[in-house]
């Protein structure tokens, strides 16, 4: 049975790559590498370092292959992506089919980690549920952006005692700054955190982790949140995309004990 393996690889940082996904990418027959266009070039030259890096199996082969566009026009955002994992699942079994024995194995190299706001392993599922290509999969966990925003903002992700909430940009308004204390926000194309108007609350903002186009910016957000606005669209037209996260706060430790 075909083996496919989900290799967390971090945020960018070849030296994130964890000593088990390292061993990894040298056992399979093939590595996946997915090409989507020159303006993102750069995701699949990641991609490409960390295998020239740590890859010293000669045996294994590297496929490029594409990514489907994700189609947004007359359809809700969850008929979008359900529309967008379907054909990526097509294109997953023909790459099976195409380049794997029966007994071979494979490996997606996954940015940050495959369990967090990642879809890989829904794919793969899909695969299997359509029950064409026979395979099984392990997942390999990675350093998430959570970390090293974190990481590179000197800062605990928790206030002491206190829960940490981890949503979209969409669903930003609904629990921050009314219900959770600290949200970390991933996914936000909408740039929710310049619609927040609230004094006490202080942003923690992070693009191109771990690489050496990373930025970050920090402050009060009615302070800083323009600037982030500029940054980021400025860091966009300059790389044709963008990866950002931030983590918004308000209150202390120990700001509730009597």
């Amino acid at each position: 049975m075909r083996h496919i393996y989900i290799v967390g690889i971090g945020t960018g940082n070849p030296e994130h790559l964890t000593v088990q996904a390292i061993n990894t990418l040298n056992k399979v027959d093939v590595i996946f590498i997915p090409s989507k266009g020159a303006a993102k070039a750069e995701l699949a030259d990641v991609r490409k370092d960390i295998c020239q890096r740590y890859v010293t199996n000669m045996a294994i082969r590297f496929v490029d292959y594409a990514v489907p566009v994700r189609q947004t026009a007359d359809r809700s955002y969850v008929q979008s992506v359900d529309d967008w994992h379907a054909q990526i699942s097509s294109t997953y079994e023909r790459l099976f089919q195409d380049h794997l024995t029966e007994e071979g194995s494979g490996a997606f190299l996954v940015w940050g980690d495959p369990s967090l706001y990642d879809s890989t392993i829904r794919i793969i599922e899909r695969v299997r549920a359509r029950d064409r290509v026979a395979l099984d999969y392990s997942v390999m966990p990675g350093i998430t952006s959570i970390q090293a925003l974190t990481a590179s903002h000197r800062i605990p992700l928790n206030l002491v005692g206190k829960p940490v909430q981890i949503t979209t940009g969409r669903r930003l308004t609904e629990s921050f700054p009314g219900i959770v204390e600290t949200a970390v926000v991933m996914l936000d194309g909408e740039l929710a955190f310049s619609k927040i108007d609230d004094p006490d609350a202080y942003i923690y903002w992070g693009a191109y982790l771990g690489t050496e186009d990373e930025i970050t910016i920090a402050g009060r957000l009615a302070d800083v949140s323009d600037c982030i606005v500029a940054t980021r669209t400025e860091a966009r037209a300059k790389h044709g995309w963008i990866m950002d996260i931030y983590l918004l706060r308000k209150g202390s430790d120990f700001d509730d004990q009597a």
